[in-house]
């Protein structure tokens, strides 16, 4: 069993091994019994929002903690995976834009997850 920063970490992996933009994450553990880190991204289009929801979903599946749930369709703009303790917002840059999590979540910690990219 991965421990709740472990996750974060592999889900971050697994988004920058499948070309996210502007992966952030904030620790919201301290305000929202909601999850302990939120994952947002940017994906480029559709059919990568896909893409992205696909291999995350995969690849902590294989490490056993796979997402409870699944919101949202690659149509609207906006994939949301419940993993429990971590929550995965996907975007497309408009709608990102639009409903700006980070300045909703402002009072939440950022993390640094740099040493976890693999891409500039």
């Amino acid at each position: 069993m991965l421990s709740t920063k472990e996750v974060m970490e592999n889900i971050v992996k697994a988004l920058d091994a499948k070309r996210a933009r502007d992966i952030s994450v904030l620790h919201t553990g301290d305000i929202t019994v909601l999850a302990d880190y939120f994952v947002i991204c940017t994906a480029s289009s559709s059919s990568q929002i896909k893409t992205l929801s696909d291999e995350t979903g995969r690849k902590l599946s294989e490490l056993g903690e796979p997402p409870l749930r699944v919101e949202g369709t690659k149509d609207c703009g906006w994939v949301l995976m419940d993993f429990g303790c971590v929550v995965v917002h996907l975007f497309l840059a408009e709608s990102r834009a639009f409903y700006d999590p980070e300045r909703l979540w402002s009072d939440a910690g950022t993390v640094d997850v740099s040493a976890l990219l693999t891409r500039d």
